[in-house]
């Protein structure tokens, strides 16, 4: 590579990276502005304010932003254990089974998780009225697997097929059953697959806003995403600008530090899903 080159391409990587987090930024920013501050339309705040920290943690908004914040965190952990487990079983059936109809369900796993998800949740508010649904965990976990269980299918898939078959037989032969050579020897081998694919499925529960929104009323179960839009300023004519952009930034924190902690293992499994799929 020359020098040009490379040069050419330090400059595109930095103007990617400054692309991606200037909206975190202005994000960060407008959090730490005071309402008088908000419209100086300046990037930097003029001068440091935690008052819209304060708003949505012991102020006005905490009654909103809390409990949503409760109920994201076991929603969301709920459904990203559910997903792996049956994932996990489906993958192995996937990877080491030989029956009819298996690229079928993968075919179907990949289609439902392409399906516009604002196209069913009219149907399925209706449904969960009847049913007593209606804004309850349940209520969420059931549709958030339904985002997650295909990709996590997809990628767990991806990382059975690299296990040797050859050691699963091999504890059979030492005498095991094939449930204690799944437990003891599959399951841990697939140990970086799980993680991977429990931490996309995080981000997908965690991200959701459309199922939020449409399948919850109250603090019982509304998840933050949707408890962001319900955000209202002091008064009719002040704008929850501030707030929002410092529970937004909180919400995030938990995104950062998943995907600081474990960044190799989510390349690798995306990778390995490119790769494999």
């Amino acid at each position: 590579m020359s020098t040009r080159e490379r040069v050419l391409w330090i400059v595109a990587g930095i103007a990617i990276v400054v692309y991606a987090l200037f909206p975190v930024g202005w994000i960060v920013s407008l959090s730490l502005k005071s309402s008088d501050d908000i419209a100086n339309k300046q990037f930097l705040p003029t001068s440091v304010s935690w008052s819209n920290y304060e708003q949505i943690l012991v102020g006005d908004a905490a009654e909103l932003f809390l409990p949503a914040l409760r109920n994201s965190f076991g929603i969301c952990i709920i459904a990203t254990f559910l997903a792996c487990v049956l994932s996990m079983f489906a993958a192995y059936a996937i990877a080491r089974l030989d029956f009819r109809g298996k690229k079928l369900i993968l075919s179907t796993a990949l289609a439902v998780a392409i399906f516009p998800v604002i196209s069913i949740v009219t149907p399925l508010f209706n449904l969960w009225r009847q049913i007593g649904l209606y804004d309850t965990w349940p209520g969420l976990i059931i549709p958030y697997l339904s985002l997650t269980l295909p990709l996590s299918i997809w990628t767990m898939s991806a990382f059975f097929r690299e296990i040797p078959w050859e050691m699963e037989q091999a504890a059979q032969v030492d005498g095991a059953t094939t449930w204690q050579a799944f437990r003891k020897v599959i399951v841990p081998l697939a140990t970086p697959g799980v993680f991977t694919t429990a931490i996309l499925a995080f981000f997908i529960a965690w991200n959701d806003f459309a199922y939020g929104i449409s399948l919850t009323s109250t603090g019982a179960s509304r998840p933050v995403p949707a408890a962001l839009g319900l955000f209202s300023g002091a008064s009719q004519f002040e704008s929850p600008y501030g707030p929002i952009a410092a529970a937004a930034v909180i919400v995030t924190i938990p995104v950062v530090v998943l995907v600081l902690i474990f960044q190799r293992r989510i390349v690798a499994g995306l990778t390995n899903g490119a790769v494999k799929g």
